[in-house]
């Protein structure tokens, strides 16, 4: 990469661990669509993404914890699945064309995610469904473990829809689902061998300055609606990028 590339990848870099931590995400999406832009190799991707994910989410959790978001009946049959079905997905490699076009699906979640947020619901209407709860735990684990992310980004706006819990419970269980879910699956990779970006440390130093100000803001309910229509582009191309490439 040039010097100004270089320089642009880590302002997004920031921005995508911002945005991600202010509504309890780790970012790994983010993270992905990022590095598919700069066209860094799916081996790479997934470890990478994770990594960035544990450090980001663990910041968001404490910062939701201590804001008193945080459900336990909530988040305890979620995970009992997810992290056993994470750490399988982790030893999953599949074929570097058919990654890319999952990925590319999947990315369309968070852009969409980012451009028409659920803050309007922020009731909590209904019980929880244990037995449905193990069965979406299982689920986004494992696709979780397969595609390098931590899931979050596709459990938040369930739980929301769901009438589960509300926006800050959503981010607060969603951050721990994450970090959970990013550690099994990245133990999984493992496994098989992984490799990460010479210019790991940086990234990782970037990604905790963006993760401890966007958790901060977002735990007292920050407005970032013109940056998160912004990261939802950079969602897209990426999307389009790994679908059509």
């Amino acid at each position: 990469m040039e010097h100004e590339i270089t320089f642009l990848f880590y302002a997004l870099l920031l921005l995508v661990a911002f945005l991600y931590a202010s509504v309890g995400h780790g970012g790994a999406s983010g993270y992905l669509a990022l590095m598919a832009l700069y066209e860094f190799t799916p081996d790479v991707m997934r470890p990478t993404a994770l990594l960035l994910n544990i450090f980001v989410s663990g910041i968001a959790f404490l910062a939701y914890f201590k804001s008193g978001s945080f459900l336990w009946k909530l988040f305890l049959p979620l995970a009992i699945t997810a992290v056993p079905a994470a750490y399988i997905g982790g030893f999953i490699t599949p074929p570097t064309i058919l990654y890319k076009q999952l990925l590319g699906a999947f990315l369309l979640i968070p852009a969409i995610r980012f451009i028409l947020p659920l803050e309007a619901k922020d009731v909590q209407q209904n019980e929880l469904n244990l037995y449905l709860a193990l069965l979406m735990g299982a689920g986004i684990g494992l696709i979780s473990g397969i595609l390098g992310i931590g899931g979050g980004i596709i459990l938040s706006p369930i739980l929301i829809l769901l009438g589960w819990s509300n926006v800050r419970q959503a981010a607060a269980v969603s951050a721990l689902f994450i970090l959970v879910n990013s550690i099994s699956g990245l133990a999984g990779q493992m496994q098989q061998g992984i490799s990460f970006s010479q210019d790991m440390v940086l990234m990782v130093g970037i990604a905790l300055v963006g993760g401890l100000c966007g958790s901060y803001f977002g735990a007292f309910r920050f407005n970032q609606k013109t940056l998160k229509i912004s990261l939802s582009v950079v969602l897209f191309i990426a999307s389009l990028k790994l679908l059509f490439s």
